[in-house]
């Protein structure tokens, strides 16, 4: 019996500091974006759907230049994330534009997703491997009675890096099993030569060891983490009251408290894949580079889709 995997790629975010749709930017040598790399990795790995989460208002461009490539390939559904896509009894505060975060986007796909799936970022290149990682757990490990199993692909923090700018990782701590503690969300990190340091008031920096594991929102779940989002929604949005216009509803956060509770083991796959994304327009020219250098090494065909089944 052949297992089903979906794969759910998060693209509705604004590309607020790289300055466009980086989601839809070309990267590859025939005009191929970062997305369609993850696409393919995926298929090869045995993903049989995509689910695109996206925003209405690009869904035409999107199609064209996505959708169109990889329909006759592989199952492929759209699902919108949509501001107003909130529970009873709560309504969008005024001047709010921007989604609710990276747990309301998975939320979004709640109807799409029969089967367990993976998560990842629509501008992110991770990586044949994690693919392999994911598509290996999510066949093999079903949640049991008394405890959901999850999994995220791990990176080595000095992997993930940009000499333009900060980033925001989610930074792991994992027991010797490998499986996941905790996760902390530090929103602005940055390499001062060696060293990596992040801050949480612009003014005192923290060292963060070498070696760290982090989370790209790269995970694998099965159906039970949509419910979880869905009943923990609302309590997001009461405990945030006083800052609806800027609270983001983090998947990672959910994850984490059901570690906390007890209800959910998370194992952590490591990878020593480097990562590349473009979060800065700086970034795009050495995101370029790689996937020509990867290409020129036959890790990827230079036509992307010309032969694949």
């Amino acid at each position: 019996m052949k297992n089903n995997t979906a794969l759910v790629i998060m693209a509705a975010g604004m590309g607020s500091r790289y300055g466009g749709l980086k989601q839809i930017d070309p990267v590859g040598p025939n005009g191929e974006i970062i997305m369609e790399y993850s696409i393919y990795d995926a298929i090869r790995a045995g993903f049989n759907k995509v689910v695109f989460i996206i925003k209405k208002e690009i869904e035409d461009t999107f199609r064209e230049v996505v959708g169109k490539k990889i329909e006759g390939i592989i199952d492929v559904e759209y699902v919108y994330q949509k501001v107003d896509n909130l529970p009873q009894g709560f309504s969008v505060p005024e001047g709010r534009v921007k989604p609710w975060g990276t747990g309301h986007a998975v939320l979004s796909a709640k109807d799409a997703v029969k089967t367990p799936f993976a998560v990842i970022n629509a501008d992110d290149f991770y990586g044949a491997e994690t693919y392999k990682l994911l598509n290996g757990f999510l066949t093999n490990n079903q949640d049991t009675d008394n405890k959901y199993k999850y999994c995220m692909v791990g990176f080595v923090i000095e992997n993930t890096l940009t000499e333009n700018g900060h980033v925001a990782r989610g930074v792991c701590n994992v027991d010797s099993q490998g499986n996941l503690i905790n996760i902390h969300e530090r929103t602005k990190i940055v390499k001062f030569g060696n060293e990596t340091k992040y801050t949480e008031d612009d003014k005192n920096w923290i060292k963060i060891p070498g070696k760290s594991i982090v989370s790209m929102n790269t995970w694998g779940f099965n159906l039970s983490i949509l419910q979880e989002l869905e009943e923990r929604f609302p309590e997001f949005l009461r405990k945030n009251k006083d800052n609806l216009l800027k609270a983001e509803y983090f998947l990672p956060t959910v994850v984490d408290n059901l570690i906390n509770e007890g209800k959910a083991d998370v194992k952590v796959l490591s990878t020593s894949d480097r990562w590349y994304g473009v979060t800065y327009q700086e970034d795009k020219p050495i995101v370029k580079k790689s996937i020509g250098d990867m290409v020129s090494e036959n890790k990827y065909p230079k036509h992307l889709w010309e032969n694949i089944k």
